[in-house]
């Protein structure tokens, strides 16, 4: 029987969940790094030994780390001293060039900013590649490694295109915290921005367009801007790349034509905003999302945790309550704590900030407690296991 290993980025160290195909009895490690940031953790699809990720600290700075034995063990393939963020090269070549001024960009208000390297938000391993991985790091920047993550370069052609100059931070800093990778053509990738926008590139990265038409947001001046968006999250099922579901700063959206227009598909949710967008592994107009109060609250709406899930691609959603606490539950969902897994039932999981990890074995008709008690979730990913 297949069997699952879910793992779980906190804020004070790395989880690994184990449980057989069934998903009732779980074995849990950790913590892993313990005192330390885990910002994301993902499996290679090539090898499910290879795992890969961000470990980070406001003291200490950035490591990655690797393991090729399923998360037993660890090494750090950059180096363990200096800390890994060397491994990211930041010299002059690789900053903005804007009017004639190497090493700036500009916030909103026209004021000079250097690019600085300062976290691992996100980590993508390649499709077909053991050793190739993608991060999305912060400032906002996309670094590819084809050596398993020892040495990495920057695809610098995302930040250099055009509208680089203009993009600004969101409230949790500037971040590329989504990547996405098109399964039936290699040279397709879509990445997401806060608070920047959505892009896609079809030439393996080298050159980047914006595709946020169709987005709106009350915080821009002009309606039809290009850039300025604050994607909380985007989504695809694999067997349809080009229709992606995202999760903006208010609103959830759809596009059926690779990023060139999008549309509300709010529906009837009872917030439209939130941090986490997932699609079902087997059904591609299965959706779900964690809405919570607004974006000043980050809370879970009335106090209840309720995931909400269309079956029509959007516009018609569902609460999912049972097994969730429905009232006095004041926790979030960040934006990369839900995951899927690819057995027959299809497995939903999220994690809140609250520690809690939970799974619905059945596409998230009704849920349960793997963990609690964690400390907060910052990510949860899921390998389905021969």
């Amino acid at each position: 029987m297949a069997a699952v290993r879910v793992l779980v980025g906190t804020k004070k160290g790395a989880f690994i969940l184990t449980s057989d195909g069934k998903r009732e009895k779980w074995e849990v490690s950790g913590p892993l790094f313990a005192g330390w940031s885990i910002y994301h953790m993902k499996g290679s699809p090539v090898d499910p030994n290879r795992i890969y990720a961000s470990q980070c600290s406001d003291w200490f700075g950035q490591i990655i780390q690797r393991s090729c034995d399923g998360g037993k063990t660890w090494e750090q393939p950059g180096g363990e001293s200096p800390p890994a963020m060397d491994s990211f090269p930041t010299g002059a070549s690789n900053k903005f060039v804007y009017d004639g001024i190497p090493g700036t960009h500009q916030w909103y208000d026209g004021t000079p900013h250097p690019w600085e390297f300062k976290r691992v938000w996100h980590l993508e391993p390649s499709l077909t590649d053991v050793d190739a991985v993608y991060a999305g790091v912060e400032d906002a920047a996309l670094f590819l490694s084809t050596d398993g993550a020892t040495t990495w370069k920057e695809l610098s052609g995302l930040r250099g295109h055009g509208t680089g100059s203009q993009w600004a931070p969101g409230a949790g800093g500037m971040g590329l915290h989504t990547i996405l990778l098109d399964p039936t053509n290699p040279n397709r990738i879509y990445v997401a921005i806060s608070a920047a926008g959505a892009f896609r590139s079809d030439d393996g990265g080298i050159n980047w367009k914006p595709i946020n038409r169709g987005l709106k947001s009350k915080y821009l001046p002009d309606p039809n801007a290009e850039i300025g968006y604050c994607v909380h999250r985007i989504a695809m099922h694999p067997s349809r790349p080009d229709v992606l579901f995202m999760q903006l700063h208010w609103n959830v959206m759809r596009t059926d034509n690779a990023g060139e227009l999008w549309t509300n598909i709010s529906g009837n949710l009872p917030t439209d905003f939130g941090f986490p967008i997932q699609v079902h592994a087997h059904d591609p107009e299965t959706v779900y999302v964690v809405p919570i109060k607004s974006d000043s609250e980050h809370y879970v709406h009335d106090g209840k945790l309720r995931v909400f899930r269309s079956r029509t691609g959007g516009n018609d959603w569902e609460p999912l309550t049972n097994g969730l606490p429905q009232q006095d539950c004041y926790v979030n969902v960040l934006r990369d704590a839900m995951a899927v897994d690819t057995l027959d039932d299809c497995g939903v999981y999220f994690g809140t900030t609250g520690g809690q990890v939970y799974v619905s074995p059945y596409g998230g008709d009704s849920w349960n407690a793997i963990v609690r008690d964690l400390p907060a979730v910052l990510s949860v990913e899921v390998q389905t296991l021969p």
